[in-house]
């Protein structure tokens, strides 16, 4: 059937937000006296909301549940200010979205990340025009691969799954696009690498943003 919603995942997909989320995190890391990360590292740490984040990067003894409370409300203050210090969009992605976009296309964001900072990266780096609906990690809401979230965004735009791309960097987004009935792409340009998004049953995989036109 012809495609009418293109949903994409946020960070690794439309925008590089790895050293931003990486510097929150060693910043509260540092502040609470434990050993920071290599920005490379935490490609394997964000991607299942940011309680998971900061469970991941402190160390094994910290993981109680004070100090996790405590680290998560300290990177979220400070990311709250600091997310849009390094981050930008991917190459050929702003170009992907006017394409679709002239193709009568519908998009869509589905994030783990904060609501509130999904709404906002999105806005500033995209406007208000191109998409119709972006979800982030909302409260009571869970988090991808919950398919909730997709079932949130074909509700709002009156889509069926069968007319939908889900597109994404990562094995949480292969496994939220299957849950949710959604054909599946997994992009080479973000966090993980090719052999977890084939693992996890990617039905598409693509090099460059471009390609996805020639998956409508």
């Amino acid at each position: 059937m012809t495609t009418k919603l293109v949903i994409f995942d946020l960070d690794g997909t439309l925008v590089d937000t790895l050293a931003d989320l990486a510097a929150a995190m060693n910043t509260v890391l540092a502040r609470l006296g434990y050993p920071i990360h290599p920005v490379p590292d935490y490609r394997f740490k964000v991607g299942d909301g940011v309680a998971k984040l900061v469970e991941r990067a402190l160390p094994e003894a910290a993981r109680r549940p004070e100090i996790m409370a405590g680290a998560l409300q300290q990177f979220l203050d400070y990311y709250n200010r600091h997310d849009m210090d390094a981050t930008a969009p991917y190459a050929g992605i702003p170009e992907l979205l006017r394409a679709l976009r002239a193709r009568g296309m519908q998009l869509a964001v589905a994030s783990n990340k904060p609501h509130a900072a999904a709404v906002e990266i999105v806005r500033h780096y995209f406007g208000s025009g191109l998409f119709g609906c972006v979800y982030g990690q909302r409260p009571g809401a869970p988090v991808k691969p919950d398919p909730a979230i997709v079932h949130d965004l074909l509700r709002e735009l009156d889509v069926p799954a069968e007319q939908t791309l889900y597109v994404g960097d990562s094995a949480v987004d292969m496994e939220t696009a299957r849950r949710s009935g959604l054909t599946s792409v997994g992009v080479l340009w973000g966090f993980r690498p090719e052999a977890e998004l084939r693992a996890a049953g990617a039905c598409h995989i693509v090099a460059h943003p471009s390609e996805i036109l020639n998956l409508l």
